[in-house]
């Protein structure tokens, strides 16, 4: 049986261990720019997953995130972002990780074979058609997150696969399927250097992409974000100002009226009549900032 390519030995590894600290380093960052490029040939793939993943969200659905060992954390690390980011409601993300919660303090490798305890967590999750789930993992042949492929599938749930392995169980049977075609670690078997770099910009790029389906960037700045700290709060006002292009005063009097709702400051600020006109527009335009504002614009 042919080796996986993640377990390949990298030729730029060759006598790492002889080398002074900066030349290693060079090596290290060779082998992440290499990972790197093996985004370019994926756009079609994660254009698909994103949108799934979008009319998931726009529905009322779930979006669910699955893994095992580095490439769980690859996506836990996207799962959780979700909120603070675009203000998708936690209730509509599920995070299945093989053996979570022990294996976020103590990372054994056991939980991600254990095919039972895949099934267990998918059932356990409420899922149901139309949902759709994001499965990561480097090997694509994980025991846990294949079998949890197959038991969404069951469910009806839109499945996007990121592996860097092809052909692979993971991929050959994802309704969406991203090959991630990174080269062999530097230090072989370790997914967690180019593997996981490369699963983590893929993830950006769905969970980004997504967001601006949904309409919650507007010129890059996310107008959508639950604001929960100091520094959040600072930033909606600074968003609500450079987009309603008010001054600061009327940008806290908007966003104090709106609840913190960036989208409804903006629109408060920018001549919406009042509170409920401008959710109207909002619910209107699919939550589409910019096409309120050309909205108001033309009134």
């Amino acid at each position: 049986m042919l080796k996986a390519k993640t377990e390949l030995k990298s030729k730029l590894a060759q006598g790492i261990d002889t080398l002074d600290a900066t030349q290693a380093l060079a090596a290290l960052l060779d082998g992440q720019l290499a990972a790197v490029q093996s985004l370019r040939s994926c756009s079609p793939a994660i254009t698909k997953a994103a949108m799934a993943a979008a009319s998931s969200i726009q529905s009322g659905g779930s979006l669910c995130y699955v893994g095992a060992g580095s490439s769980g954390l690859m996506a836990l690390s996207d799962s959780l972002e979700l909120t603070g980011t675009f203000g998708v409601p936690m209730s509509q993300i599920k995070i299945l990780f093989a053996g979570a919660p022990d294996t976020l303090v103590d990372m054994r490798g056991g939980a991600e074979d254990d095919t039972d305890l895949a099934i267990s967590d998918v059932k356990g999750a409420n899922l149901k058609a139309g949902d759709c789930a994001i499965l990561v993992s480097a090997s694509g042949n994980t025991p846990y997150t294949v079998a949890a492929q197959q038991e969404l599938k069951k469910l009806g749930i839109t499945t996007i696969a990121i592996a860097n392995n092809n052909p692979s169980a993971l991929l050959n049977n994802a309704d969406i399927a991203i090959h991630l075609d990174t080269p062999p670690e530097i230090i072989a078997g370790s997914t967690r250097l180019g593997a996981g770099t490369a699963q983590k910009i893929a993830l950006n790029m769905v969970s980004t992409l997504m967001g601006i389906e949904l309409g919650h960037i507007h010129d890059g700045l996310m107008v959508n974000l639950k604001a929960d700290n100091a520094k959040l709060v600072e930033r909606s006002l600074s968003m609500v100002k450079d987009i309603a292009q008010c001054d600061l005063s009327t940008a806290k009097n908007m966003l104090q009226q709106a609840k913190g709702n960036v989208k409804l400051a903006v629109l408060l600020a920018a001549g919406a009549q009042n509170e409920h006109a401008a959710e109207r527009m909002l619910i209107e335009h699919g939550g589409v900032l910019r096409k309120c504002l050309e909205q108001i614009q033309s009134d």
